[in-house]
């Protein structure tokens, strides 16, 4: 049974890294010791190894320990033996390329629907829709194929923003991008505000956090889904 938590993101304004989530966390990952950690999307190009120091001094707050899934001799060993898995944000086509160079995404869905405890922030929240095509990263690295986990039968578009009343801003908002995405493709799009999440329990999927989040689907209105609010319908 899936056991998830797909985030927007890893920090909201006036916190420290995971600080928001750590209560739901300590809960999610309750009788794991140690959660693989997947540095792949590489923020600002920071290094595996710091990204993995920083990961570890959020989860030691709760007494958990990390290890990241590049100290590992062989990767998807590291994932099949893991405890509890969690990918970080960064960049979305590098981890996906990174994901399919290393023969990971197949392998990563497996354990993922056989229930082991999962987090993703932003980028690895990305990956756990049909396909990586609503992110907003730029395109640094080409990867095989868009397509990713497919745990749920939509897409996330992560730190969803809303127009900007009065704004002068002349470049196209959230909304008009994915609307773009809809003249090509048919799966629905969900704009997962900054502070929200989805609790995934096997087909169970709810809607956490303070904010609503953005229901697009090709060719109806967009619409809004308050907190609580069961997604499984999708």
């Amino acid at each position: 049974m899936k056991n998830l938590i797909i985030a927007s993101t890893s920090t909201v304004h006036d916190s420290s890294y995971l600080e928001y989530l750590l209560p739901e966390l300590e809960n999610h990952f309750n009788g794991c010791e140690t959660i693989l950690f997947i540095p792949y999307a590489r923020p600002g190009g920071i290094t595996y190894d710091d990204y993995t120091a920083k990961v570890s001094e959020a989860f030691a707050k709760i007494n958990k320990k990390v290890k990241g899934i590049h100290q590992y001799f062989d990767p998807v060993i590291a994932i099949q033996n893991a405890e509890a898995i969690f990918t970080g944000g960064g960049n979305t086509f590098l981890l996906v390329h990174t994901l399919y160079e290393h023969e990971l995404m197949q392998k990563l869905a497996d354990v993922l629907e056989n229930g082991i405890p999962y987090l993703g922030t932003s980028a690895g929240s990305n990956i756990a829709g049909v396909s990586m095509q609503t992110t907003n990263d730029m395109p640094i690295i080409y990867p095989s194929s868009f397509k990713t986990l497919g745990l749920f039968p939509f897409n996330l578009n992560p730190h969803y923003l809303d127009p900007v009343e009065n704004s002068t801003h002349m470049g196209e908002t959230r909304e008009t991008r994915i609307k773009e995405y809809h003249k090509f493709n048919k799966v629905p799009v969900v704009g997962l505000r900054e502070g929200s999440w989805l609790e995934i329990k096997g087909d169970t999927i709810t809607l956490r956090g303070e904010y609503k989040a953005r229901l697009f689907r090709q060719n109806h209105e967009a619409v809004e889904l308050p907190t609580n609010e069961l997604l499984s319908f999708l």
